[in-house]
C-alpha cells in the first residue's frame, strides 16, 4: 500500500486550468482517469487525510504510485479526452458499463449497389443505416418478414446473389414475391435503391403518410374493379400495421428521444435505455457496472452518455435525451452531444406527462435488470472466489492468485513449434493480455538449444524465460510510466491529446506487453515442464511468483521439487478453474500453430520475389498454368504477361532458379503423382491427430 504523499505533486506545480489526469500503479498501469474544470482543485482533493476520503477513493490513491495530467483548452475537450483514455487504458477504478450481450440491429447496407436488409451486430459501418437495437434477433426477422411483402428488398448474402446472377434464376424469396430479384434484373439498381430507401423511411417512423397512400391506391383499385390488386394492397396494409403493432406508440407527438434510467445501490448500478423514434420504442438496451469509485447519479448518467454516443455522429444522436439526473456541470456535456449530432441536443429531466410516465417504466426496467444481475452474479462471484481460495490453499500460497498466467506448447510432430500465454484476472479471461510466441531455441542473445524436433520441456523453459525477462526489462527501465521526470509527470497541450498519447511503449513504439507480473504461473504438463518453468524463474532471480502444472491424463497438479502431485477433488471449483485456464491456453496455442502451419504449406517461391504482389503472381500462374512451366519459361516469355516488365521477369527467373523444386505431391487414394500447379498439396487430415 503506497503513501499518497510519496507521489504528491509539489505546491504550485499543478495548473489551475481544465484538463484530464491519470493515476498509475507501481507497474505503470493506468488505474483511474478523471477530468476537471480546475486540475489544481481536483487533484488537491485526493491528497487530504485518508480518513476523510470515500473508501473506494482511499483504495485508489493508496494503490496508485504516480499521477500525471494533460492540460486542454475547454471542458468539452476534457470530456472527449477522458472518454478516449478510458476506452484505451480500461482503468480498474473507473465506471465501466458492461453489456451482457451484443445487441442486434436491423441494418440496410445503402453503401452497396443493391442494398441488403440483414441482422448486424458489433461495430457500426459507414454507409449502413441501422435501426434498433433489438432485444432478440428473432424480433428483427419477424419484422423483416412482414415488411418484405410491401418492400421486397434483397436479403440474400453476396454469395447467393452472385450465384443467382450466374445461373439466371432467383432464390426462393424471388419466386414467392418477397424479393424484387435484382440479381436477375427484374428491377433496376436505381428502382431497388428507391425501394430500400422507402423501407428505411418506414422504419424511421414515417409510417402514416405511406399507409394512407396505400389505402388510396386500394380504394382506386376497388373503384376500377381491379379487385385482385385491391386485395393485395389490403393485405400489404395489414402486414405493415402488424409490423407497427410490435412497437406500440408511447409518445403521441412523434418524438425522437432516448430515455436513460439508473437503478443503483452502494456497490452496483444498472442503466436502461429506451430508444424512441417517431413516438415508438424502436430499441432497448441495458448495462451494469460496479461502483468502484464514489459517483453520484449524475456521474453515472454522464458515463452512460459517453458510452452511448462516444462513437456516434449525426442522427444517431437524438434531438432529445431524457435522464433521471443531470451531470454536473451540464454545459460541457450538452455541448459535446450537440457537437456529435451537428445540431442542438436537449438534455433534461422530464417533469410531467407521457415522458415522465415512460421514464418511470424505464426506471422499473432498470430495477429489474439490477435485481436479475445480482441474482446471477451472487453465485458466479461466490464460485470464482471459492475457486481462487481452493487454489491458494492447495498450493500453499499466502494470498489468492488474482492474476494467473498459463503457458502451453503446440507443434505438429516437432515442426512449427509455438507457445501461448493466456491471462485470467479474478477468475475471468482477459483476452487483451493474451500473447503468443514462436519457439526460437534461444533466450535473449543466449543460444540454449537448436529448436528442432519435439521438446516441450526446453520450449517451456524458453517461453517462460522470455516472458519474465521482458518483465524485468520493463521493471528496471527508468521512467517506467512517463517520458517526463517522475517529479514533473505531466504533459501540456493546447488541444485534445491524440488517442494513445501517454501510453507506456517499448523502444520501438509498441505498447508494453509484459509489464505486469502474475501471482501464479500454470504450465500445461507434469513435473518436467514445471521444473523447467521454475528453473527459468530462478535463473532470473524471480522468487515471488508461484508455479504449478496441470497434467492432462489424471488432472494432477504438480509443484516444483515435489515427487508426488497434489490431487484436487473432481468436484473442486479450484480444479475446474485450472482446467479452464489450461484448456484456454491449449486452444490459443493450437490455433496459432495451425495458422503458422497453413502459411507454410501455402508458401511459394514467388512469395519471396520483391515487388511481385498477389495480382501479378496470380497472373503469372494463370498464364503459364503451373509453377513447373513458369520455372521453365524464359525472361522474354514472362514479359508477355500483362503488367510484368523485364526487370520483374529477371527477378522471377532468378528467384525460381535459386529455389529447389518441391517434392511431387502424391494422391494417397490412387498413388498417382500430381503435377506441380503452383499450389502446395493440402495437408492430410490425419495430421490433426498428431498435433500437440
Amino acid at each position: 500500500m503506497a503513501d499518497p504523499s510519496s507521489y504528491r505533486p509539489k505546491p504550485g506545480q499543478i495548473p489551475d486550468s481544465p484538463g484530464v489526469y491519470k493515476f498509475r500503479d507501481e507497474h505503470g498501469r493506468v488505474i483511474y482517469v478523471g477530468k476537471a474544470k480546475s486540475l489544481r482543485q481536483r487533484l488537491a482533493s485526493y491528497f487530504q487525510d485518508l480518513a476523510g476520503l470515500h473508501p473506494r477513493t482511499r483504495t485508489m490513491v493508496t494503490t496508485a504510485a504516480a499521477v500525471e495530467w494533460t492540460v486542454v483548452s475547454t471542458e468539452v475537450e476534457a470530456l472527449q479526452l477522458e472518454y478516449t483514455w478510458i476506452k484505451e487504458f480500461d482503468p480498474r477504478f473507473n465506471v465501466k458499463y458492461r453489456d451482457d450481450k451484443s445487441y442486434p440491429y436491423l441494418a440496410v447496407t445503402l453503401n452497396e449497389e443493391f442494398p441488403r436488409v440483414q441482422v448486424m451486430r458489433g461495430a457500426k459501418k459507414k454507409g449502413v443505416r441501422y435501426f434498433g437495437p433489438y432485444g432478440h434477433a428473432w424480433a428483427i426477422r419477424e419484422t423483416v418478414d412482414l415488411m418484405l411483402r410491401v418492400f421486397p428488398v434483397r436479403t440474400c448474402s453476396a454469395g447467393v446473389f452472385k450465384r443467382s446472377a450466374q445461373i439466371g434464376r432467383p432464390c426462393l424469396l424471388g419466386y414467392i414475391g418477397k424479393c424484387s430479384a435484382p440479381c436477375v434484373e427484374r428491377i433496376s439498381a436505381g428502382d431497388h435503391r428507391e425501394l430500400a430507401e422507402e423501407f428505411c423511411d418506414f422504419m424511421a417512423g414515417r409510417t402514416g403518410a405511406y399507409i394512407r397512400r396505400l389505402e388510396r391506391k386500394m380504394q382506386e383499385a376497388a373503384e376500377e374493379m381491379e379487385y385482385e390488386r385491391a386485395a393485395r394492397l389490403r393485405d400489404d396494409i395489414g402486414a405493415l400495421k402488424r409490423a407497427m403493432e410490435k412497437s406500440a406508440v408511447v409518445l403521441a407527438d412523434a418524438t425522437d428521444a432516448d430515455l436513460i434510467a439508473v437503478a443503483e445501490d452502494e456497490l452496483e448500478a444498472a442503466v436502461q435505455i429506451f430508444h424512441v423514434r417517431g413516438g415508438r420504442v424502436r430499441g432497448q438496451r441495458g448495462w451494469v457496472t460496479d461502483k468502484v469509485e464514489a459517483v453520484t447519479t449524475g456521474d453515472l448518467v454522464e458515463h452512460a452518455l459517453q458510452q452511448l454516443y462516444g462513437e456516434e455522429q449525426g442522427d444517431a444522436v437524438p434531438k432529445e435525451v431524457l435522464v433521471p439526473a443531470l451531470p454536473e456541470p451540464l454545459e460541457p456535456v450538452a455541448q459535446w452531444l450537440s457537437h456529435r449530432r451537428g445540431s442542438q441536443v436537449s438534455l433534461r429531466i422530464p417533469q410531467r406527462g407521457d415522458k415522465k410516465d415512460l421514464m418511470a417504466t424505464v426506471g422499473r426496467n432498470a430495477q429489474q435488470a439490477l435485481a436479475l444481475h445480482k441474482t446471477k452474479r451472487a453465485s458466479d462471484l461466490t464460485t470464482r472466489s471459492r475457486a481462487l481460495e481452493e487454489i491458494a490453499e492447495a498450493l500453499g500460497l499466502d494470498s489468492v492468485p488474482l492474476r494467473i498466467e498459463c503457458f502451453d506448447i503446440s507443434h505438429l510432430q516437432g515442426d512449427d513449434v509455438v507457445a501461448s500465454m493466456v491471462v485470467f484476472e479474478d477468475g475471468l479471461a482477459r483476452k487483451s493480455e493474451y500473447r503468443r510466441f514462436q519457439i526460437k531455441g534461444r533466450v535473449g542473445d543466449e543460444q540454449i538449444w537448436h529448436g528442432q524436433g519435439q521438446d516441450d520441456v526446453r520450449s517451456m523453459h524458453e517461453v517462460t524465460a522470455r516472458r519474465f525477462r521482458r518483465y524485468l526489462q520493463e521493471k528496471q527501465r527508468s521512467g517506467e510510466w512517463t517520458e517526463e521526470p517522475a517529479d514533473d509527470a505531466h504533459v501540456e497541450a493546447d488541444g485534445p491529446m491524440e488517442p494513445g498519447a501517454g501510453r507506456p511503449v517499448d523502444e520501438d513504439g509498441r505498447p508494453k506487453r509484459f509489464a505486469y507480473p502474475p501471482q501464479l504461473v500454470v504450465v500445461d504438463g507434469g513435473a518436467p515442464q514445471v521444473a523447467a518453468a521454475r528453473r527459468a524463474l530462478d535463473e532470473l532471480g524471480i522468487d515471488d511468483v508461484a508455479v504449478c502444472g496441470l497434467a492432462k491424463r489424471l488432472e494432477e497438479v504438480w509443484l516444483p521439487g515435489e515427487d508426488d502431485p497434489v490431487v484436487l477433488p473432481r468436484s473442486s471449483e479450484g480444479l475446474y478453474l485450472l482446467q479452464r485456464v489450461r484448456d484456454e491456453a491449449h486452444r490459443f496455442a493450437l490455433r496459432y500453430q495451425r495458422t503458422k502451419r497453413g502459411k507454410r504449406l501455402k508458401a511459394s517461391p514467388l512469395d519471396a520475389v520483391a515487388g511481385l504482389g498477389d495480382t501479378r503472381r496470380q497472373a503469372l500462374l494463370k498464364h503459364f498454368g503451373s509453377l513447373k512451366k513458369l520455372r521453365a519459361a524464359t525472361v522474354d516469355e514472362i514479359c508477355e504477361v500483362p503488367g510484368v516488365g523485364r526487370k520483374t521477369a529477371e527477378t522471377v527467373v532468378a528467384a525460381l532458379a535459386g529455389a529447389a523444386p518441391s517434392a511431387p505431391a502424391v494422391n494417397t487414394a490412387t498413388g498417382e503423382i500430381i503435377e506441380d500447379d503452383g499450389a502446395p498439396p493440402a495437408a492430410l487430415s490425419a495430421e490433426r491427430g498428431q498435433e500437440r
